[in-house]
């Protein structure tokens, strides 16, 4: 896979049969694999080692968040298994965070393999103002993104995860290599006046979220649903002039 390839497809099926399908029929098209919490599930660690071992990066999205200690445990695990990259929720904490993050590097030097990347998700891409005032946050999405984005910088991560509407502002106020993860990548249907037809609220497309700032954009639907996944996937690449 090109390191310079920045379409991360989401292996949003039932099945590890399906997924190993998918993941082979889509190498060199794209540039990693995630496996999610419908994946992991159904297939466990071992579609991870399997993905991995296969010759795919992973992101492994499985949002960790909980007290540190347990945090640094599951990002122990996820090093050992060679994972490219995986994610915790920022609003765990800056501890819980430089948890996740020291015991990745440990683990991983111990495993002998590369330390994984370590993300914050931010906030998620099917929130809307309202929802964050439905859980006690008063602050508008772009605040609230670029203060759990800052923290996670201070934590010592390596990137977050936010949606393409935010990506600008951040690749503005974040550190130099900082990486931005963006899902909320969506292909507008005819007569819906431009808005996907799914839960994403906060969506742009593929070339409008590299340009404003992206490293790497998370498509599912667009890809994996498609008849002629591979095909959609290198249609896609050619969007973004790859």
């Amino acid at each position: 896979m090109s390191a310079t390839n920045p379409v991360i497809v989401a292996l949003d099926v039932d099945t590890p049969a399906k997924a190993l399908a998918l993941a082979d029929q889509l190498r060199g098209a794209v540039g990693a694999v995630k496996v999610g919490s419908q994946l992991f599930t159904a297939g466990g660690p071992d579609i991870v080692r399997r993905l991995t071992e296969g010759g795919h990066r992973v992101f492994l999205d499985l949002k960790y968040h909980d007290i540190p200690n347990t945090v640094a445990g599951a990002a122990t695990e996820a090093a050992r298994l060679g994972v490219w990259m995986f994610d915790v929720h920022a609003s765990g904490g800056h501890d819980m965070m430089k948890a996740a993050k020291d015991a990745a590097i440990g683990a991983a030097a111990k495993a002998g393999v590369p330390a994984p990347l370590v993300i914050a998700i931010t906030v998620l891409t099917s929130f809307t103002p309202d929802t964050l005032i439905s859980i006690g946050v008063s602050r508008q999405v772009l605040e609230q993104v670029d203060a759990l984005s800052w923290l996670a910088q201070t934590a010592g991560l390596d990137g977050a995860v936010a949606s393409p509407q935010e990506v600008r502002h951040l690749r503005k106020e974040r550190a130099e290599g900082f990486v931005l993860v963006t899902p909320g990548i969506r292909a507008a249907e005819p007569g819906d006046g431009g808005r996907p037809r799914d839960d994403q609220a906060r969506t742009m497309s593929a070339p409008e979220a590299i340009a404003a700032g992206a490293s790497f954009i998370v498509v599912g639907r667009p890809i994996i649903a498609a008849p002629d996944p591979r095909a959609a996937a290198e249609s896609l690449l050619r969007s973004l002039g790859r």
